[in-house]
């Protein structure tokens, strides 16, 4: 059985993305399998070029295939912030809260109780022999100030969703999240091209 590196230390997003592949004939194992490993240095300026160095990145570290995800909120009264620096948006290793901190304040900034916003997912997995495959995925909705619902992560209560009307992100359940969301519209793609891959 194929053995697939989540190249992440987002529990959440691991969860996921396990649940993608539960039909597949693979192996999904967490990168906290593999103990203390370095960070990849996540210098790219699009979600995919940082998605394709953690895959490679990580893929080199532990010997196995690895995929990897680069995902992220655009506020668009924000300028498209906070994008690829998302995870990082309060700074490097930044709490959820404390990057949706920063986004609060700068919409008090903004003068605005709400703005249009998307998601935008980038999954990047690199095989041993080299086989590099890639998807991305959009979800499109308002954030707003109030935040609702104890599930997901991130910016998730403060992303209410377009399918949904007047729900946020963490107020959906796993199942409902991943028939819209970026990374599980991204994860189907994906999955497709794994099928053939591992066929």
């Amino acid at each position: 059985m194929k053995k697939i590196v989540i190249a992440t230390k987002n529990a959440g997003k691991v969860r996921e993305m396990k649940d993608a592949f539960a039909h597949l004939p693979v192996e999904v194992v967490a990168l906290s399998d593999f103990g203390q490993l370095p960070n990849a240095i996540e210098d790219g300026e699009t979600f995919a070029e940082n998605a394709a160095i953690k895959a490679k990145f990580y893929m080199e570290k532990t010997g196995c295939a690895c995929l990897a995800d680069d995902s992220g909120l655009e506020v668009a009264v924000l300028g498209g912030r906070p994008g690829v620096y998302s995870s990082r948006y309060a700074g490097y290793n930044a709490e959820d809260w404390a990057n949706n901190q920063k986004m609060l304040e700068e919409l008090c900034i903004a003068d605005v109780e709400e703005s249009p916003a998307n998601y935008r997912c980038s999954l990047c997995f690199v095989d041993t022999d080299g086989t590099l495959l890639t998807s991305d995925g959009r979800c499109d909705g308002v954030v707003k100030k109030i935040p609702r619902g104890k599930n997901g992560f991130g910016y998730d209560p403060y992303f209410y969703t377009n399918e949904y009307a007047g729900r946020t992100m963490a107020e959906l359940t796993l199942e409902e999240k991943t028939r819209i969301s970026h990374r599980g519209r991204a994860l189907r793609k994906l999955t497709q091209k794994l099928e053939e891959h591992l066929a």
